[in-house]
């Protein structure tokens, strides 16, 4: 097939990109590298890579025109400042009206959207059910991420909408994993946040994010997500752990800020009863080879939709 991934040289989807070409399908991708990493993808066979914003509408209608996808893959998300009202909203809001338009223009067949399960707010169940109410208040990247997600479902499209579980693994450059790993092997201080997480294995993803682009599930949204969360002091251990190092002290745990929720643990089923995948690889052996890959290939820059409280350098 002629796949189109918007952010597709990012963390998630540079895996996905190269399971797709792996197995015969032409993929186009459209990233402006804004936090994706250039080595990230490789020169291919069948993989075009454009440097450009999804928002801009004329490069879009002639991408769609010329390389004519029959599935759309849209990944592309802006989050590293959460302070960049404009930035947040441009990508995410305007460039997922970008997206759907063309779509629909095109006949895309299938439209997969890739959400931030922070759209659910501060979350009044556990574990958190696809009919709990979005309240994306408590971010910048929540919000204009779930104006995406409305227009994905206005769209008439035959349409999958992902809300994440925190994805870790290789060429991962946000979230606690990376910072942990680039403070640590510089031999700063860390510091922990008082919450949980369910955290996902980019390989488990992958895998039911392929499915999708086959054709998998009817249209709707789902979890991705393993249906077990981890305190956060609990990933900070696995990686000491991975790394082989001993610390002097325990790490500090500190209360987590107002734009922060104590735990996001995503019910799955649906996703396992349509999909037929369960992720299944442990953390400490997810952890171990992130951090084989950050020893290889390093971490220069982290990012976070979070305002962190008493952040040092």
């Amino acid at each position: 097939m002629n796949i189109l991934i918007t952010g597709g040289a990012g963390f998630i989807c540079s895996h996905l990109t190269e399971r797709l070409i792996g197995r015969g399908d032409t993929v186009l991708v459209i990233d402006n590298y804004s936090t994706a990493r250039r080595d990230n993808l490789k020169a291919m066979d069948n993989l075009t890579i454009v440097e450009g914003d999804i928002a801009n509408t004329d490069l879009m209608s002639k991408l769609y025109v010329q390389f004519q996808p029959e599935v759309v893959v849209h990944a592309a998300a802006s989050y590293k400042d959460p302070d960049d009202y404009i930035s947040d909203m441009q990508t995410n809001g305007v460039g997922t009206a970008v997206v759907v338009k063309e779509s629909r223009k095109h006949e895309v067949k299938r439209l997969i959207y890739l959400q931030t399960a922070l759209c659910y707010g501060d979350p009044q169940e556990q574990p958190i059910t696809l009919g709990h109410p979005m309240e994306p208040s408590g971010s910048s990247y929540a919000i204009s991420k779930t104006a995406g997600e409305y227009y994905v479902r206005q769209s008439e499209l035959d349409h999958v909408i992902f809300r994440l579980a925190n994805a870790y693994g290789p060429r991962n450059l946000s979230g606690p994993v990376p910072t942990f790993y680039k403070r640590l092997s510089e031999g700063k201080k860390c510091f922990v946040m008082d919450t949980r997480r369910d955290f996902i294995f980019i390989s488990d993803m992958v895998d039911i994010l392929e499915k999708a682009v086959d054709g998998t599930g009817i249209c709707g949204a789902y979890h991705i997500s393993t249906g077990k969360d981890y305190s956060i002091k609990e990933l900070f251990d696995a990686v000491v752990k991975a790394m082989g190092i001993t610390l002097e002290e325990e790490v500090e745990v500190r209360e987590r800020s107002p734009d922060d929720v104590f735990s996001i643990l995503l019910d799955p089923s649906k996703t396992q009863e349509s999909f037929g995948i369960i992720p299944s690889l442990p953390l400490d052996e997810g952890v171990a080879k992130t951090i084989d890959y950050y020893s290889e290939y390093g971490v220069e820059e982290t990012f976070t939709h979070l305002r962190i409280p008493g952040k040092e350098e």
